[in-house]
């Protein structure tokens, strides 16, 4: 299982609800891989600037090619996507 943070571009709000429909999508083929997945909020909490998913995928590789092929990924919103192996322990 990996935790995944994605930055927006400054900026890139538009193309984030451009995309958003079929990013959403996009997650909800794939709910098996998909533990839970959620923008993160401006401080107050009326925009949005990134996303943050955990995913579960055997492997990293796997993680890539999934992430590689998500709309948001697709039309270049992300500044930055940093990934982090992740265990459940609670609940």
């Amino acid at each position: 299982m990996y935790v995944v943070h994605c930055q927006d571009k400054p900026g890139a709000l538009q193309l984030r609800q451009d995309n958003r429909a079929n990013h959403l999508e996009y997650l909800k083929a794939h709910p098996d891989k998909v533990v839970m997945a959620g923008p993160v909020q401006t401080e107050d909490r009326t925009g949005m600037v990134g996303s943050v998913l955990v995913l579960d995928f055997a492997s990293r590789a796997e993680l890539d090619t999934f992430l590689a092929g998500d709309p948001y990924a697709k039309a270049g919103l992300f500044e930055t996507v940093t990934v982090l192996p992740y265990k459940k322990v609670l609940p």
